[in-house]
Formats: C-alpha cells, sequence, structure tokens
C-alpha cells in the first residue's frame, strides 16, 4: 500500500480537483435554472417511485474554524422553529407534484447541527416528512442524521431512534486536545465514546464517524493516537477528508494558523498510516477518503456494484433521486439538478412568499448524462466497463473519448490505470488519486477555476 502515497506521484497528480458528489461539479450550477424547471421535472416522475430526501438544518451553536458548510451560528434556538415551519411549507409547497405520500427509502438530516433543534422541534420535523411521505416501518429504510457529539444527550439518542433513525454520523475530526482548541471543536473522547455506546445500545445499526487530516497542529503520531481511540469505538464506517485550507472563501478559516497547517509529506503520512491502521482492523477502501467494515451495507453494495455517490457522500441506494428542502440543499432527480437559495433570510423569504426557493440548478445533457456514468463507476468501482457504456449509449468509447484516454497514458505509465479494450481500472497503487482519474473526464473542469476545489491528497 506505501506505493499508493509515492511523495512524487502525490505531487504530480495531487492537485486540486472536484469530489465529484455531482458531475457537473456544483461550480456549473447557474441561475437560469428556476422553480418552473424543477416542477417540470418532478412532474414527469413516477409518483409512485420511492424518494430519498435531504433535510438541512442550518444552525450550530459555535463556529469550527475549518468548516466550509452552509451554517448560521447562534445561541438563539428560538430560531429553529420558524424554521421548521418553513420546511414543512415547502414540502407543501413541492406536494402537488409529490403525489399521495410516495415512499421514502432513505431519509438524512445534515448540517449544520441538526440536533440543535429541540425534541419537540424534531417531532415536529419528522411528522412534516411523514404528512408528505409514506416512512418505511420496518426499519428498512436508511434513515441518518449527523451529530454533534456535544449535543447528543442520552434522552435526544433515544428520541431520534423513536423517529425512526437508525443510522448515525458523528462529527469527530481529531481527539487531540489541541488541535481541538486549534479548530474551537473541544470534545473529550470520553464524550463521544458514551454516544456511540449509548446508540448501539438504542439499536442504531450504522455508526460513521468523520476524521479531517491536514489540521492544525497534527502530526503522524498525534493522528496516530486518535485512530487508537477510533478503533476503540469500532464505528462502522469512517470518513477521512482532507482539509481545505481556503480562507479566502471561507472566513473561520482565517482563524486557523497557515504556520500551524502540517506540511504535504505529513499529510501524506497520516493518510498512509491511517489506510494501512484501518485495512488492519478490518475495514475496506470504498473510495475517495471513505473506509467501511467488510459487513457494512457500503462494502456489500460496493461488491454487488449498486455504489453511488451524491451529495452525502457515498450511497448505497444510489438509483433514487434525492429532493433537498431547507436552505442552500440540493436535489437530484433523473437528469437534473436544482439548488436552494444559499442565504437563510433569502430562503425566509421566498418560502414566506409561497414560492419554491429554487436558486440556481443545471440540467444534463446527454454528454453530461454518459460522464457523470464513466466517473461514478471510476469512483464507486475504481473500474469503468466499457462494453456496459458502449452498449447503453451506443458509441465507441475509445473514438468518443479519444482525448481523454491520451491523457490517460501517464497515469498508465506510472501505473495508477490498466486499459485494455473491456474497461478501464484504477490499479491499488492509484486508488488514493482517484479523483485526478476522474479529472481527466470532467469536461468542465478545463475552465472551471481548480482554487475552488480541494487538492486530491
Amino acid at each position: 500500500m506505501n506505493d499508493a502515497f509515492d511523495a512524487s506521484l502525490v505531487a504530480r497528480y495531487g492537485e486540486s480537483a472536484p469530489r465529484y458528489t455531482s458531475y457537473p461539479p456544483a461550480t456549473q450550477f447557474h441561475s437560469q435554472f428556476g422553480p418552473h424547471d424543477l416542477g417540470r421535472t418532478l412532474a414527469a416522475r413516477p409518483a409512485d417511485r420511492p424518494w430519498s430526501l435531504y433535510v438541512h438544518v442550518p444552525f450550530c451553536e459555535s463556529v469550527c474554524y475549518y468548516c466550509a458548510c452552509n451554517k448560521t451560528i447562534t445561541k438563539h434556538h428560538d430560531r429553529a422553529g420558524p424554521y421548521v415551519a418553513r420546511v414543512a411549507r415547502e414540502l407543501a409547497l413541492l406536494s402537488p407534484w409529490l403525489g399521495a405520500r410516495p415512499p421514502l427509502d432513505q431519509l438524512h438530516w445534515g448540517g449544520g447541527t441538526p440536533t440543535f433543534l429541540s425534541h419537540d422541534e424534531m417531532h415536529a420535523l419528522m411528522c412534516a416528512i411523514a404528512e408528505r411521505f409514506a416512512l418505511r416501518a420496518d426499519d428498512g429504510g436508511e434513515y441518518s442524521i449527523e451529530i454533534d457529539p456535544r449535543h447528543a444527550s442520552d434522552a435526544t439518542l433515544a428520541l431520534l431512534r423513536s423517529l425512526g433513525f437508525n443510522r448515525l454520523s458523528l462529527g469527530v475530526q481529531d481527539f487531540d486536545p489541541a488541535v481541538q482548541r486549534a479548530i474551537n471543536r473541544e470534545q473529550s473522547f470520553a464524550l463521544v465514546r458514551h454516544v456511540a455506546q449509548t446508540a448501539r445500545a438504542l439499536g442504531f445499526r450504522s455508526l460513521s464517524v468523520d476524521l479531517i487530516y491536514g489540521l492544525p497542529r497534527q502530526t503522524r503520531d498525534s493522528f496516530a493516537l486518535t485512530l487508537d481511540r477510533l478503533l476503540e469505538i469500532a464505528p462502522d464506517r469512517v470518513s477521512l477528508f482532507n482539509y481545505a485550507h481556503l480562507p479566502e472563501r471561507f472566513k473561520p478559516q482565517r482563524r486557523i494558523a497557515a504556520a500551524e497547517l502540517p506540511d504535504g509529506l505529513t499529510k501524506i503520512a497520516i493518510l498512509s498510516g491511517t489506510a494501512e491502521a484501518l485495512a488492519g482492523a478490518g475495514y475496506v477502501y470504498i473510495g475517495l477518503d471513505h473506509f467501511a467494515k467488510a459487513d457494512d451495507e457500503l462494502a456489500q453494495a460496493q461488491r454487488d456494484r449498486t455504489l453511488a455517490r451524491n451529495f452525502q457522500g457515498y450511497s448505497t441506494r444510489g438509483h433514487l433521486d434525492v429532493l433537498g428542502v431547507g436552505a442552500s440543499a440540493v436535489s437530484r432527480i433523473g437528469a437534473i439538478y436544482s439548488q436552494n437559495a444559499w442565504d437563510l433570510k433569502e430562503y425566509e423569504v421566498l418560502i414566506d412568499q409561497g414560492t419554491l426557493p429554487v436558486r440556481r440548478g443545471f440540467e444534463l445533457s446527454a454528454d453530461d448524462e454518459l460522464r457523470r456514468e464513466v466517473i461514478n463507476d471510476l469512483l464507486c468501482h475504481m473500474e469503468c466497463d466499457v462494453a456496459a457504456v458502449e452498449a447503453r449509449h451506443g458509441l465507441r468509447f475509445a473514438t468518443y473519448f479519444a482525448s481523454e484516454l491520451a491523457h490517460l497514458e501517464p497515469f498508465i505509465h506510472d501505473g495508477l490505470v490498466e486499459i485494455d479494450d473491456r474497461k478501464i481500472a484504477v490499479t491499488a497503487r492509484g486508488q488514493m488519486l482517484v479523483r485526478a482519474v476522474c479529472a481527466v473526464f470532467d469536461r468542465y473542469l478545463l475552465i472551471a477555476d481548480r482554487r475552488r476545489f480541494s487538492r486530491v491528497v
């Protein structure tokens, strides 16, 4: 596995690129796409087809300096109730197109901090969802929520389980106190361990933990201790994100001293050591920065070739259309992406006017859909079935992608990619650089500003 972290290869191929939670990337969304485009798409969709629903809750009590998410920092919890009411109103505005309570097979509450909501507000939000969708009564749906351990009491966890949530995602980032102080997110290992143990006792069937490498004051040794503690908790899934320091774009990051960030070689060492330790503990590398236990549904979906990417990361139910509600939420329905107003006040005004809060989006061309399929296959399965793509799209792969295949020659020479008439395969040596491979098929990246994206490693 050390070959995958050859410093010279990282220097050559590790430049900035999208994470491809969508293709085209969100940088291509435009304001000419509006509510009528979303309505037109929904009207053409079979009303009884199951959904995946994403709900964005933007509130946080305090700012984490590294965070680039859409959030509103406030101690005023009385802001949450009116927001929940507006999300319910947005669902009501969508209901003429949704039909009579279609099945909801997947649900995710993200943020922000969803547990910023009071217990009554959580209950009210789930009731608003249940009014518009048929929730799975057999616990067979994938219903997940992002948790800040600092705001997750035993009573809150019990309520979430009673509401139907069966998966938790815990934001940890790092257990080292010095790193936590540097990013303004202090939480003890004992607290996180207690939340994890309580969740398992309550019957949550999957626990995911988010870590970040490249944070200020991190060293290889300090992160090794974080990893030891993580393995004591033994989450089902681990996300290991590369911190992208973009203070010119994200104001809270200006509070992070650039001089305290680990250098490139240290970051590579942290990533390499973590990947090896997780593999040794029985975790499977899913793709990009994600790992899962071999018996987890994510690993099974990868084996079954049903794994997909969306704005929540890797998904076991990639066949589902995603409807996003709340400020900045993104929908992916067939060949369109639709995004709500990013600014919370603008979102509130549009909802109060009785208008769908869509502010931008994108409708994919046939070429976009083809490239999305190729990129998704590479990210999720580390290979693209050339013959299958040719059959589905009625083209000759080598002719259509002649330029892209030529650009992959250096990847082949360096042992990152193998190509024959049947498939394009990312080797074990190239897996950590798969974003760079995908970027070759991104026709928009030639005109995009790469500085808007994080580095591959």
